[in-house]
């Protein structure tokens, strides 16, 4: 079984001031795609795992998304990383699928598909419905803010929950 590190895109990737419709929209955070490097260097599967209710609503086509994570990975390819796969709710967000965090349906997909390890993988996120996600699929959670939210580590940038990960990966920890 593999480990993995679980991505929410906006707000931990990727710039969230307004919502991303257009790839010239999508900014990535400053030392990102360096993060996520750090993670495929040390042998960790990456995902992206992302509530994009926008394309369900109609303020974008399927087409516009495919496009923005298009121009996301050749960013993070710029910074010499990679993502494995990228999974996306594209529903309204009340249509009440197994997919759209809060619930785990994107992380326990990926987990089975790629063989992950979910209590040695990690869930980071910018947001409540990300962490209730990790939790229901069983993995370590990180949030990434300022907000108190309970979740196993709270940093201020996905750089610095890389870190975390890899110094704890280096001592073997593990949530119990």
């Amino acid at each position: 079984m593999k480990k993995a590190v679980f991505l929410d895109r906006d707000g931990v990737i990727n710039q969230n001031e307004r919502p991303v419709n257009r790839p010239d929209e999508l900014i990535l955070f400053p030392k990102a795609g360096e993060a996520i490097r750090l993670l495929n260097e040390a042998g960790y599967s990456v995902f992206v795992v992302t509530n994009q209710g926008g394309v369900g609503l109609g303020y974008l086509t399927e087409n516009d998304f495919h496009d923005i994570h298009e121009k996301m990975e050749e960013d993070l390819k710029a910074a010499g990383a990679y993502v494995h796969e990228i999974q996306a709710c594209i529903h309204k967000p009340n249509a009440g699928c197994v997919c759209r965090k809060p619930d785990a349906g994107m992380l326990l997909t990926l987990a089975d598909k790629h063989e992950i390890d979910l209590p040695h993988s990690y869930m980071v996120g910018d947001r409540i419905t990300d962490i209730q996600a990790g939790e229901k699929a069983g993995t370590q959670t990180i949030f990434i803010g300022t907000d108190m939210v309970e979740a196993d580590y709270v940093a201020e940038t996905l750089f610095e929950a890389v870190q975390w990960i890899l110094e704890r990966d280096e001592r073997g920890c593990t949530i119990e």
